[in-house]
């Protein structure tokens, strides 16, 4: 069985598993995930019978769908149907659901769908399809990433390791973050990434306390902390990577705050092995954090999922309810990718972020980005004042 079959199938089970018969995707990630296909817009149809599985594309896409199927890169036995030139694509996929080869209980993807959209689909269809909202399903089951994928991510983990010391090196006295941020970018597309994953973060000195600072005109000073986030695409998948490097001799007191940061990610990595809960991950980073009493300045989740998209399932966090008695803490397994980043933010002084990727395996995590973490290794990369 081919890798999208194996996808397949286990959306299918899914389906089962919430008495639908039939889910329409739309989240455009989601149509890579299963078909192959990178796309702006597009519908597939993925039915609980293995026969049922049908694409929506309008012209822009039939010739790429095309060739996608002659070098078998698409699963068998899928029914393309276009978008008319004159057509929608709800039109499209309410023609497709009033036909009986889809079933009568058919999802839709609640955290990518419109209300104004399932109001006119709950209208269209009235009396014939009995619409469904499905969260998360198809994002379930790409947690837990196949041998391709986990392949593309040592690539990817590799590359964006060595960034780093490029991009502690453009780290510079005089320099403004933009210009640092750009050369980074360069970096990225010179180590051979496809894109980058986000906009890059350079904050130095005090900016470095806004968790998601956009790089600006300020220019860097002997002594600042600088915190460098950056990730690239790899073949669509994405990898993420954060350090934070000291211009000259930083401070005591911004070292102390590097040294617990650290602290805190190995004792995070330590706790993440299979069978644990997301949660006691994150644990584990904040204790080590309130030891330092630095509890308050950790203000967000200790890690994201990473695949298709920089920020997915599994949440490295705190518990949060998702309704009927349940929440969003899942068991880590093999196979889960995800960032372990615990930072540590401060008005007057700056912050400190440490992240890297990881992949649970049999009996603990790989670190997929290995590269030097401590302030002491990144200042032997950064130009002195």
């Amino acid at each position: 069985m081919g890798r999208l079959e194996a996808r397949l199938e286990a959306i299918r089970l899914a389906l089962a598993g919430q008495a639908l018969d039939a889910l329409a995707v739309s989240h455009l990630p989601h149509l890579q995930y299963l078909l192959n296909l990178r796309a702006s817009a597009g519908i597939v149809v993925v039915g609980r019978k293995p026969d049922t599985l049908t694409l929506i594309v309008d012209f822009r896409y039939s010739e790429a769908v095309r060739r996608l199927q002659q070098v078998d890169a698409m699963p068998p036995g899928l029914d393309v149907v276009p978008v008319p030139p004159d057509g929608t694509y709800d039109g499209t996929l309410a023609g497709c659901l009033r036909t009986a080869r889809a079933g009568r209980r058919v999802g839709l993807e609640a955290d990518h769908c419109t209300l104004r959209r399932w109001d006119w689909l709950s209208q269209t269809l009235s009396g014939v399809v009995e619409l469904a909202p499905s969260s998360e399903l198809i994002e379930r089951v790409r947690m837990v990433k196949d041998a391709h994928e986990i392949a593309l991510f040592r690539n990817a983990g590799r590359m964006l390791a060595d960034a780093v010391g490029p991009a502690a090196a453009a780290v510079r006295a005089g320099r403004t973050e933009i210009e640092v941020a750009r050369e980074i970018d360069g970096i990225l597309l010179d180590a051979g990434f496809d894109g980058l994953a986000f906009e890059t973060i350079v904050a130095a000195g005090s900016n470095g306390a806004l968790p998601h600072a956009h790089p600006g005109e300020r220019r860097i000073e002997a002594g600042d902390l600088v915190l460098l986030d950056f990730g690239g695409v790899h073949h669509g998948y994405c990898v993420d990577l954060s350090r934070t490097v000291a211009v000259g001799k930083a401070p005591v007191a911004a070292r102390r705050l590097h040294d617990a940061v650290v602290e805190a990610q190995a004792a995070a990595m330590a706790a993440a092995r299979p069978g644990v809960r997301a949660s006691e991950v994150d644990a584990a980073a904040r204790a080590t954090l309130a030891r330092h009493d630095l509890a308050e300045a950790f203000g967000h989740s200790t890690g994201h999922g990473l695949g298709l998209e920089v920020h997915e399932l599994p949440r490295i966090g705190r518990p949060r309810a998702t309704g009927a008695g349940e929440t969003d803490d899942v068991i880590l397994a093999p196979g889960m990718v995800f960032t372990i980043e615990p930072g540590v933010y401060v008005s007057e002084l700056g912050g400190v972020r440490i992240e890297d990727d990881v992949l649970v395996t049999g009996d603990g995590i790989e670190v997929l980005t290995p590269a030097p973490r401590r302030l002491q290794d990144q200042q032997a990369r950064v130009a002195q004042p």
